[in-house]
């Protein structure tokens, strides 16, 4: 379960927007987290706490396949993103990095910035703890939660090298 500060943002916002290109020499993810976002919300690095969550509009990772887009996320103490859709490259790198993401068109067009949301990623169930809403994901298949839980990809494989071969 994860329960956290609600950061609202719209459709379409692109890799470029979520770490901006003058920053991608930078590899360390608390480095990334002081600038992720800051070209689209300057008061969001300074401001995130531990366990908050991000909510936004359609196409949410879209443009270049930049890996450190999520870690720039996952850095500054995000706990889930949800999303109407993702841009699938972004998809993708999430969980091969283990952060947590929920697809449901509700919940984006239905929170507000502030809100404070309590996620299930086992069922995908999402409530709204101020106004007692209560919004259905889509939950991952159990593979992608072992992924996820395992801390990304590599963690996963690594922990699991006996049942590959």
């Amino acid at each position: 379960m994860i329960e956290g500060h609600v950061w609202k943002y719209g459709d379409n916002v692109d890799t470029d927007v979520i770490l901006p290109g003058r920053y991608v020499s930078l590899t360390n993810p608390a480095d990334l987290a002081q600038h992720c976002l800051e070209d689209l919300d300057a008061e969001f690095a300074q401001h995130v706490r531990p366990g908050d969550i991000i909510v936004a509009g359609s196409n949410f990772g879209c443009g270049s396949s930049r890996e450190m887009a999520p870690l720039a996320i996952q850095g500054s103490g995000i706990s889930c993103v949800i999303a109407a859709s993702f841009a699938p490259i972004f998809y993708r790198n999430a969980i091969n990095i283990g952060l947590p993401i929920l697809v449901t068109q509700q919940v984006a067009a239905e929170t507000k910035q502030g809100d404070i949301l309590n996620v299930d990623l086992l069922t995908g169930r999402v409530e709204n703890v101020l106004n007692r809403r209560i919004f259905q994901a889509e939950p991952f298949p159990l593979l992608l939660n072992d992924i996820i839980r395992s801390g990304g990809l590599l963690p996963y494989l690594t922990n699991n090298r006996q049942g590959l071969k």
